[in-house]
């Protein structure tokens, strides 16, 4: 089978680096108080350096590794009779939606979103809603209207 051709935005990287250094902040944040309470209370060495690994560990993680390996596998591909994504980091999902359960298309940005001229766009379905995330604005505003025109006309054949 075919993987969908169209690729998310590049600064989404950037937005995905940005929300795991803010992840990362806060586990900083524990582990800091870990060894706060760790000198107070006599704790084990073993607790703190465990605490700052695990810290680190996380910061590498949601900062360099997961943003690059997610946004290599996101992809998305709209055509006249359904939707199709792909994603996925360890376990690669890949869905259909087909145009006809489409009710509805959503575009969505955040604080960091906005900074890099982002979207999210939600495609809902009577069971579930599905996601692209961090697409150009303006390519984000075409899908939802794309996705809507296609919606409508796979209802007025059903």
């Amino acid at each position: 089978m075919k993987m969908p051709s169209k690729r998310i935005s590049k600064r989404g990287l950037k937005v995905w680096r940005i929300t795991g250094g803010i992840l990362s902040l806060i586990a900083w944040v524990i582990a800091i108080g870990v060894g706060v309470a760790a000198y107070h209370f006599d704790w084990p060495v073993w607790i703190v350096i465990v605490t700052g690994l695990l810290a680190l560990g996380e910061t590498v993680s949601t900062i360099w590794i997961i943003p690059s390996i997610r946004w290599k596998r996101w992809r998305y591909e709209v055509n006249e009779h359904e939707l199709e994504l792909q994603h996925g980091v360890i376990f690669v999902h890949r869905t259909l939606v087909p145009m006809v359960r489409v009710q509805h298309v959503d575009t969505s940005q955040g604080p960091i979103l906005k900074k890099y001229d982002l979207a999210t766009v939600s495609i809902s379905t009577a069971a579930t809603t599905h996601e692209i995330p961090a697409v150009d604005v303006r390519e984000a505003e075409e899908l939802r209207r794309l996705i809507s025109a296609l919606a409508r006309v796979a209802k007025d054949d059903v």
